[in-house]
């Protein structure tokens, strides 16, 4: 039983410490879906799939909670919105500069190197702005 608790409690204890050095409170919804996030593996989730492994494990969190708490962590820096169409966006645990592969019929959203395209040219930016970064989406179809 010990050693239980000081196994769960290491996770608790990085996933807070990721959400404190980032400004943000460590409640416990947010420790929970921060646990199954920050796992080390990159993952591209929407708020459905994390609602659904939130119920998988057993974790009481709303629907609504886990949009709020994922718009939390991206606005935190911990996570990158990716836009699909309007009403498909996806949460990427790697926030790096890099670009995405989209399969249409599956709805599996994968990353592509940023060193893996190259743009030739990019229009004038309309006077006051600067660049913050360019989001590259290639949507394929999948033949199976």
């Amino acid at each position: 039983m010990e050693s239980q608790k000081k196994k769960s409690g290491n996770k608790y204890d990085s996933s807070s410490a990721l959400l404190q050095g980032v400004g943000l409170r460590p409640t416990k919804q947010r420790l929970a879906l921060a646990g199954w996030l920050f796992d080390g593996c990159d993952k591209h989730v929407t708020a459905e799939h994390a609602y659904a492994a939130a119920a998988k494990r057993r974790s009481s969190i709303s629907l609504a909670t886990i949009y709020n708490t994922l718009n939390i962590f991206t606005t935190a820096g911990l996570l990158r919105q990716v836009v699909i169409d309007g009403g498909h966006i996806y949460f990427d645990t790697n926030t790096s500069a890099h670009h995405h592969l989209f399969d249409e019929k599956k709805r599996l959203l994968t990353d592509i190197p940023a060193s893996a395209v190259r743009l030739a040219r990019l229009p004038k930016l309309p006077s006051g702005t600067t660049l913050s970064r360019v989001d590259v989406v290639l949507r394929v179809q999948s033949r199976s």
